[in-house]
């Protein structure tokens, strides 16, 4: 089992990746440990790009976290068996995200890199809200959805992501 999962910032990618891990024994990497280096510098995307190529040669099944268009988008999502998108509003996002600093602030949480401390200042607060949601970013979740509508699940909310999980393990036990 493959399986990508996309969406807005603080909308709870990384929590459904490892919840899936746990809960289906997948090998799982967060894009975002890959994409940056310790004090938020960002890796060339090139040498993103071999570890990530190197993480799906070397596994049969695979949970991936993350956007990253320049990181072997394309491939990620033709080799996916689903494509799990959150597309939750932004203030759940937002949300999220404060809680998650509060919680993480002034350490690193798992799905991001040693030395990346969470954060949520202005910038951040911005890409959520706008930046991260732009006409241009909407438009590509949706060429996504068009170009792969067999196996892209979008979840606008728990309830969606629970149906997900419920269906993945209804085909687990068959």
């Amino acid at each position: 089992m493959k399986i990508a999962i996309i969406g807005y910032s603080g909308a709870g990618k990384s929590t459904l990746a490892k919840r899936l891990s746990k809960q289906f024994d997948l090998p799982l990497i967060y894009l975002d440990t890959i994409h940056w280096k310790p004090n938020w510098n960002e890796r060339e995307d090139a040498e993103s790009c071999e570890v990530i190529s190197e993480f799906m040669d070397e596994n049969e099944n695979w949970v991936i976290d993350g956007n990253y268009r320049k990181l072997l988008h394309e491939r990620r999502m033709e080799e996916a068996d689903y494509i799990v998108f959150f597309d939750y509003p932004a203030r759940v996002c937002l949300k999220r995200a404060k809680q998650r600093f509060k919680e993480y602030a002034g350490r690193n949480r798992e799905s991001m890199t040693y030395g990346c401390e969470e954060k949520f200042d202005k910038e951040f607060r911005r890409w959520i809200l706008k930046d991260g949601r732009d006409k241009y970013k909407k438009a590509a979740y949706e060429r996504i959805a068009a170009k792969y509508p067999e196996k892209f699940i979008r979840c606008k909310k728990d309830e969606d992501v629970e149906a997900f999980v419920k269906m993945l393990k209804s085909k687990a036990e068959r």
